[in-house]
């Protein structure tokens, strides 16, 4: 890393995320993708929960702890896609550049590599804010479950879905940058190596033995195990969370850090002009 990398301007930063509110705004298809799958998610779970739900209260006391966890359900779902979304929106902003064969020209302009990343986190933020909160209502209207109930909580839960979705970001970005648009479906597939390892919708528990320490290795896992604690137990783990904030905090380091070595490897290399297959 040189310190030309460290060099920063917010003005350049906010016109690269201009440019990206411009594509979303001339192209309505773009907007309804990001509303698209959310919505099928939330749905599916909704009425997966629901099933539980009336199935358990059917079964009686002997089916209480089933209960329970149907409760969890479509809250670990819009929490999952949280982190989904945040890691595509920072890939996709990214592969909007590669796909119009613009990197090149980016990185021979004044742009920073750290004003690049600034602007592909805000976008992530605004893909996943136009695609998950219109459905949080939904499942307020349509299944009773109010995300928002959640309060301070949600917010810690949010921050740390966002740092490991944008070091997950960072990591496949470089990986792009270095090999190109061969290696373009890393940005639609790598989030689902974690989801059976980040307990989504069951508890670190149900693991094998051997798989639970990598299981408490992932950042998510915390969060998954926090929200399960609140919904069920109406606890709210702060420990959970601070160990959550220090994974993350040396995820996204590591993940910057990989970003500006791919990147400086790339200019070696002569690939930033070749963003072929």
């Amino acid at each position: 890393m040189s310190a030309d990398d460290l060099v920063f301007s917010p003005a350049r930063a906010s016109a690269m995320v201009t440019r990206y509110l411009y594509l979303l705004r001339s192209s309505w298809p773009r907007v309804l993708d990001l509303l698209y799958w959310p919505t099928v998610q939330m749905v599916t779970w909704g009425f997966i929960q629901t099933y539980v739900s009336h199935a358990s209260a059917a079964g009686g006391a002997a089916a209480g702890p089933i209960a329970i966890g149907a409760g969890t359900l479509i809250g670990a779902m819009l929490l999952w896609d949280m982190l989904f979304r945040g890691q595509l929106g920072f890939s996709a902003s990214f592969l909007e550049e590669m796909w119009s064969r613009n990197v090149g020209n980016l990185f021979m302009s004044p742009l920073r590599p750290l004003e690049f990343v600034a602007a592909l986190t805000v976008m992530s933020i605004i893909r996943l804010a136009l695609g998950v909160i219109p459905v949080t209502f939904m499942a307020i209207l349509f299944f009773g479950f109010n995300l928002w109930g959640l309060g301070l909580a949600l917010g810690v839960f949010f921050i740390n879905l966002m740092l490991t979705s944008w070091a997950v970001g960072l990591l496949v970005s470089g990986i792009l940058l270095r090999n190109g648009l061969g290696a373009e479906n890393l940005a639609w597939t790598v989030m689902f190596l974690m989801l059976p390892l980040a307990c989504v919708y069951y508890p670190v528990t149900i693991l094998p033995s051997w798989l639970q320490p990598l299981a408490w290795a992932l950042p998510p896992t915390y969060v998954f195990e926090g929200l399960r604690a609140l919904l069920n137990d109406h606890v709210f783990r702060g420990d959970l969370m601070l160990e959550a904030f220090a994974i993350n905090a040396v995820l996204f380091g590591l993940g910057l850090w990989a970003f500006l070595a791919l990147l400086q490897q790339s200019r070696k290399a002569g690939t930033l002009l070749q963003m072929g297959e």
